[in-house]
């Protein structure tokens, strides 16, 4: 072999003169640009999937205690330990067991309207299933034929000098109950405190019984509500605006009317309509029901840091059937969606965070936000500890997005609003949360706590609430994955500040 001893030396020379140009150096990637990578990792097709996945028949609604919520759980839990994320449950698991009792609901309900014709004659006016009426989720098996008394809010409440039931032969009857009480808590706050007790579902089906009541049709929606009480040997209804309507006819007043005398004048309007009724609901009881959070962290890097965390979460859970499958895509498979999306790109980034990353799914939120309470009196971490909780519900109908509680944690929302104007550029309203009412999000009780929250939600397309509409034809999967995205960028500035 002959050696080119000109061409030798000059690359001798050029490796002594210049080295770095001879031989290209690896280009140092930045920690934001590894950042990058992870958030970009972050895609609204998986995010899909999962939803499509929680809302398929296997899972039979997500009603926290049946077998098919169970199932879900486990799911998630197949996608933690596939990341290398901890387990924080009871016993070294992934689950926290609590107690959570559930009814199911079958088909075989009636909702129908006695009208006289003729003598001695009448016509049944049949409501249609989830249009015009649903079956009560917590409703006892059963059936009650009897006069309507419409009895306001249904509120017993002396020291207001307010008693809607007052001088009403109620006894074996079916009342017609409002929503909430004459109070709102936005307008008069104060004042809202002294009803808050009577604005709970659970506080109207009993004061209903206790005054003898056999059913009670419910104007909520109709929508499909396990919030609330099973009683023995009471018959649970919800209505609309259809069956309000007809109740009311030929009584001489209207239903929007009476309500709001009934606002305006604080004094209660309830009186017998003379209208004949028929409920009919077919259900199983379970009282021995269990629930379970699904937990699972990331442990911080920081030897001192890593004792404080920031808790990612949604919950899990949805109506069942009832007694047709409720999907629960928006509400909430889009919510669980993005929690994974999260909690992946943070188990795979090479930035690691300095504090714990603490990923909870709640069970029993629909009935009563009961597994966020129940986290909270028995936290795997010291609530103190707590930076911050990040709730997502409802994310996945629409192309913006609302911060619920951005104005009470101004500091907490610059990391989010910084993310976005940076790397996202999403419309997002940040609001403000009283947290007076009855608690109605997860997010709620963290709060109550005295740990900063953002609750965040989607809005701008048409979206379904607890009915069968809601399924993943409805879904907007970028603004899963923008949302994926943005909180994956600010919980690691939050988590490495």
């Amino acid at each position: 072999m002959r050696i080119n001893l000109k061409h030798s030396i000059f690359v001798i020379l050029t490796l002594i003169l210049f080295p770095t140009y001879a031989l290209p150096q690896p280009q140092k990637i930045s920690q934001e640009q590894k950042l990058l990578t992870s958030m970009h990792s972050i895609s609204s097709n998986v995010l899909f999937d999962y939803v499509k996945e929680l809302c398929s028949t296997k899972y039979e609604g997500r009603l926290t205690g049946t077998s098919g919520y169970n199932a879900s759980a486990e799911w998630v839990i197949s996608h933690f330990k596939k990341w290398g994320i901890k387990p924080a449950g009871d016993n070294g698991t992934y689950l926290q067991a609590f107690p959570n009792p559930y009814t199911l609901v079958f088909k075989g309900s009636e909702a129908y309207l006695h009208i006289p014709f003729k003598e001695k004659a009448e016509l049944k006016k049949y409501y249609q299933y989830e249009k015009e009426y649903l079956p009560g989720s917590t409703s006892d098996s059963g059936e009650v034929t009897a006069e309507v008394i419409y009895v306001g809010y249904g509120i017993t409440a002396p020291e207001l000098n307010f008693d809607e039931y007052k001088g009403l032969d109620v006894k074996e009857k079916i009342v017609l109950v409002e929503r909430e009480v004459p109070i709102s808590p936005e307008k008069e706050p104060e004042e809202f405190m002294k009803w808050r007790p009577y604005s709970f579902h659970q506080y109207k089906v009993k004061n209903a019984k206790d005054h003898g009541v056999a059913g009670m049709l419910y104007n909520y929606g109709p929508l499909v509500n396990p919030n609330c009480t099973y009683l023995k040997n009471f018959i649970l209804t919800y209505v609309g605006n259809t069956v309000m309507e007809d109740i009311f006819t030929g009584t001489g007043r209207k239903a929007d009317e009476t309500k709001k005398k009934i606002d305006e004048m604080r004094k209660p309007q309830s009186f017998k309509t003379g209208k004949i009724f028929t409920i009919k609901n077919l259900t199983e009881n379970h009282p021995e029901g269990i629930g379970y959070n699904v937990i699972g962290y990331v442990e911080g890097t920081d030897p001192v840091l890593k004792n404080e965390a920031i808790i990612i979460g949604a919950h899990l859970d949805h109506v069942g059937m009832c007694h047709v499958l409720m999907p629960g895509a928006n509400d909430n498979a889009s919510g669980i969606a993005v929690t994974l999306g999260v909690a992946e790109a943070i188990a795979k980034c090479p930035i690691k965070p300095k504090r714990s990353i603490i990923f909870l799914i709640f069970g029993a939120e629909e009935q009563g936000v009961a597994g966020s309470e129940f986290y909270l009196n028995h936290p795997f971490f010291p609530n103190e500890k707590i930076l911050c909780f990040i709730n997502m519900d409802g994310v996945g109908c629409g192309d913006k997005l609302r911060a619920l509680a951005a104005k009470n944690f101004p500091d907490l929302w610059n990391y989010f609003e910084k993310s976005n104007n940076k790397y996202i550029h999403r419309i997002i309203e940040p609001t403000y949360f009283q947290n007076i009412a009855r608690p109605r999000l997860d997010a709620a009780h963290f709060m109550g706590k005295n740990i900063p929250i953002l609750s965040f939600s989607a809005f701008g397309a048409i979206s379904y609430y607890h009915n069968s509409m809601d399924t993943p034809e409805t879904i907007t999967p970028e603004i899963m994955e923008d949302l994926a995205q943005l909180i994956f960028m600010a919980v690691m500035d939050v988590t490495n500040k």
